[in-house]
C-alpha cells in the first residue's frame, strides 16, 4: 500500500531544504523488527536548522512522527501516514565534553557511543547504557535504563523543537520523569542533551561496561530481529516471571516468537509481519491477565495503520476483556 505523494500536495515543502526527502519509504529497513510499511514521506534533516525549516513549512494537520534507531518500534503494516522524521547521525551525532563533568549529546547518538565517551571521560553512571540497544532520542523521551540506573539520574537539561519549528531548552524537572515515562508535550522532538556523570577510574567504568555487556549476552536474544523488552515491569514483579507463569516462553504467531531465552522479548524468527507481532504480544498480555490478573502494559511503541490483516484488539477484546 502506497499514500498519496506529500510533495506533490505540498510542492514547496522541499525547497530550500538540505536534508534528505523520500515519499513512501518502507520502514521495515529502519526497524530492528525488520517490519512495517511505508512512511507516507520520510525526512532526515541535515541539522536543527534544517528541521525547523521543514517543520515550520509543513501543515498543521499533517502527523509527525520522530524515530531514531528503530530498537523498541512496532510499526504496522499499513504504515505510517503523515511525516516520518529520522534525525541524521551527521547532523544529531556529536557527543561533546563540556568540562564540569558534563557532557553534550546529539539525539541521534546510540546508547553505548555515550557510555563510551563517558568512559573516555573518566565519567562514572554511564555504564548501564551499553546495554541499552537504541539512541538517545528515545532514551530521553522514555527515561531508559536498565541496572539500576535510569536516563533521568543523568539529564541535566535538554533541546528540543516544537511542531511550529520553535526552540526549546527544558530542564530535568521539566521532563516529569517517571519510570520508562516522561510528560514532556508529545510534539516535541528531541535534538540533544546535557549528561552529568561522577569523576571515576577509567579502568573501573569499563570493567562495569563488560559487565553489562556479558549478562545481556547470557540472558538476552540480541542476534536476533528483536525490540528489546516487549513490556513494562508490573509493580512488585518481573514482566518475564508473570509471561513464563502463563506458559508464554516459546509462544508463536506466525513468525514472530516469545524468546526462549528472555520469554519477555518478542523476535522475528524471519518473515514475521507487523500483524505477527502484535497478535503475538495480545495473546501474551491476555494469557497473563486470566492466569494472574495482571495487566502487562507494552514497552515497545506499535504506531501506523494496520493493513490487510486486520486490526489487533487490546488483550485480544474489546476494553480490556480477555476474548
Amino acid at each position: 500500500m502506497n499514500f498519496p505523494d506529500l510533495l506533490e500536495a505540498y510542492p514547496a515543502l522541499g525547497e530550500g531544504l538540505r536534508g534528505r526527502l523520500t515519499v513512501n519509504q518502507p520502514l521495515s529497513a529502519v526497524t530492528w523488527f525488520r517490519t512495517g510499511g511505508p512512511a507516507q514521506l520520510l525526512f532526515q534533516p541535515a541539522d536543527e536548522k534544517d528541521l525547523a525549516a521543514f517543520l515550520r513549512k509543513l501543515p498543521g494537520d499533517v502527523p509527525v512522527l520522530p524515530v531514531g534507531l528503530g530498537s523498541n518500534l512496532l510499526i504496522r503494516d499499513g504504515g505510517m501516514e503523515g511525516v516520518v522524521i529520522r534525525l541524521s547521525a551527521k547532523g544529531f551525532g556529536e557527543i561533546e565534553d563540556l568540562g564540569r563533568n558534563r557532557l553534550r549529546a546529539g539525539a541521534a547518538v546510540p546508547d553505548k557511543r555515550l557510555a563510551e565517551a563517558a568512559a573516555r571521560a573518566g565519567l562514572g553512571g554511564f555504564a548501564f547504557y551499553t546495554g541499552i540497544p537504541g539512541g538517545l532520542g528515545g532514551a530521553l523521551r522514555m527515561n531508559a535504563g536498565a541496572h539500576g540506573t535510569e536516563t533521568c539520574e543523568r539529564v541535566v537539561e535538554l533541546t528540543a523543537l516544537d511542531r511550529e519549528g520553535n526552540r526549546h531548552v527544558l530542564s530535568n524537572a521539566d521532563m516529569g520523569y517517571a519510570y520508562r515515562h516522561s510528560s514532556a508535550p508529545g510534539d516535541l522532538i528531541f535534538t540533544s542533551a546535557t549528561f552529568e556523570g561522577n569523576p571515576h577510574d577509567e579502568t573501573a567504568i569499563r570493567q562495569e561496561m563488560a559487565d553489562v555487556v556479558a549478562h545481556r549476552e547470557k540472558s538476552q536474544p540480541i542476534r536476533e530481529k528483536t525490540g528489546g523488552s516487549t513490556f513494562k515491569n508490573p509493580p512488585g514483579t518481573s514482566a518475564w516471571k508473570e509471561i513464563d507463569a502463563a506458559g508464554c516462553r516459546g509462544l508463536q504467531v506466525g513468525g514472530a516468537q516469545m524468546s526462549e531465552m528472555h520469554c519477555n522479548f518478542m523476535i522475528n524468527t524471519g518473515e514475521a509481519t507487523g500483524y505477527d507481532l502484535e497478535m503475538l504480544g495480545e495473546t501474551v498480555r491476555a494469557r497473563v491477565l486470566k492466569h494472574s490478573g495482571i495487566r502487562l502494559e507494552w514497552e515497545i511503541k506499535r504506531l501506523g495503520r494496520f493493513g490487510a490483516a486486520g486490526t489487533v484488539e487490546p488483550f485480544l477484546g474489546r476494553e480490556g476483556e480477555v476474548a
